[in-house]
């Protein structure tokens, strides 16, 4: 094989990353005052957009250690049977480009995978001597994410927890029989002993950190999981039960939905066309609602055609107008739980809502300039001087309230 340039590698590994949803994968503009393509130019870096546990945007240099790989999973574009550009990072090669992008205030951290070479314990030995070197050595304070290997041995993902903000174990598919038709390599026993383990010592040093001054860190943005949509016939009901018992388990910071995009020279089994990028986010807003509005998934999904979300309407406008009769809320004497199920209010408005309302009575000007969409939030509430009257059956509702960037995105 010939040798590849540095910047030759890391044009293909981040190009590789980007089916890896773990973080909110964005396109970086060169910057102007950059005259040359060299190390630590943006432009096809693979830069992306992420959360830290403390709610800041953080920019991730995004790669992968190697996209060589031993397993051949069917849907995955790295598998050992695909004919692709392959390239791989030395330890030295990764803790150099993440210093040198940091330097020059490109990225704030990193977010490091890996296709299998040799082992499951070889690829992540690599991995963690990554990180390891960045914060020991090189003395990086940055945010880093790393994918562990679910097959690796446990020891190592514990040194790696040390090293890193957040730790991630990909649960690939939704169902146990998924993964063993289309990745028959990796075991869900093994996938999830990795994450029971990964919970225990989370917990373990949380635990800890009230009988010390200085806890010893451990993954403290604790860990999420990827799952890939639409490649194996799965409806949504489905994913989302996988979802509760993924968040009920293992106290999963979050669970990531990825559209399965069609690759070359795929298997006969995987579908010709990807899934709607609509359905990918009617998921995530299906999940916002179980984490933090409250609601059961029995009760997103219920009524649903073949159990799968509607694609023209949000899951929580959805749930509303298939319960009209609980409709219209009185903003000045509904409890918190009652306000949340309101569509067009977020957990922040509702919360300004209980503030607010402590001092006086509120009135549709306030409603207002306290929530984002008042045109959303009008036919499902009474104020001081307001009432719906008959909106809330008008004919063509649903359709008014769509966000129009939801419309367009319908065509």
């Amino acid at each position: 094989m010939t040798a590849r340039t540095l910047q030759e590698k890391l044009a293909i590994l981040s190009d590789a990353a980007k089916y890896d949803a773990s973080c909110a994968s964005s396109g970086s503009v060169k910057r102007n005052s950059l005259k040359t393509k060299g190390i630590g130019s943006t432009e096809g870096s693979g830069i992306c957009h992420a959360y830290a546990p403390d709610g800041r945007c953080i920019s991730l240099l995004k790669i992968l250690l190697t996209n060589f790989c031993v397993y051949d999973c069917a849907y995955c574009i790295n598998r050992s049977s695909s004919n692709v550009e392959r390239a791989r990072f030395s330890v030295e090669e990764v803790v150099r480009l993440t210093m040198a992008f940091y330097r020059r205030n490109y990225v704030e951290g990193l977010f490091l995978s890996s296709g299998i070479v040799k082992s499951p314990d070889h690829t992540m030995e690599e991995m963690v001597a990554v990180v390891r070197r960045l914060r020991l050595e090189e003395n990086f304070a940055g945010y880093i994410h790393l994918k562990a290997i679910p097959d690796a041995s446990p020891r190592l993902i514990e040194e790696a927890g040390l090293f890193v903000d957040r730790l991630s174990v990909n649960i690939e598919l939704p169902t146990d029989g998924a993964i063993e038709r289309f990745a028959p390599e990796k075991k869900p026993r093994d996938i999830r002993r990795s994450m029971g383990h990964l919970r225990l010592k989370i917990e373990e040093h949380q635990g800890e950190k009230k009988d010390r001054a200085k806890p010893a860190r451990f993954a403290p943005g604790g860990q999420s999981t990827q799952m890939i949509i639409g490649a194996d016939g799965a409806n949504d009901d489905a994913i989302l039960q996988r979802s509760e018992n993924l968040y009920g388990s293992y106290s999963l910071k979050r669970v990531y939905y990825s559209a399965f995009s069609p690759i070359p020279d795929a298997s006969s089994r995987l579908p010709l066309a990807k899934p709607p990028l609509m359905r990918e986010h009617r998921l995530y807003q299906a999940d916002w609602l179980m984490r933090f509005y409250g609601f059961e998934r029995s009760e997103i999904v219920e009524g649903s055609q073949a159990g799968m979300l509607d694609l023209s309407i949000d899951p929580k406008l959805a749930w509303a107008l298939k319960r009209r009769e609980r409709f219209p809320v009185d903003v000045n004497a509904a409890d918190k739980e009652m306000l949340l199920r309101v569509p067009g209010f977020g957990t922040r408005a509702v919360e300004r809502i209980l503030s607010t309302r402590r001092h006086r009575r509120l009135r549709l000007d306030d409603v207002s300039r306290l929530c984002q969409s008042l045109e959303k939030v009008r036919p499902f509430i009474v104020a001081e001087d307001w009432s719906p009257g008959g909106l809330l059956d008008s004919p063509g509702l649903a359709g008014r309230l769509r966000p129009k960037e939801e419309q367009l995105s319908l065509f």
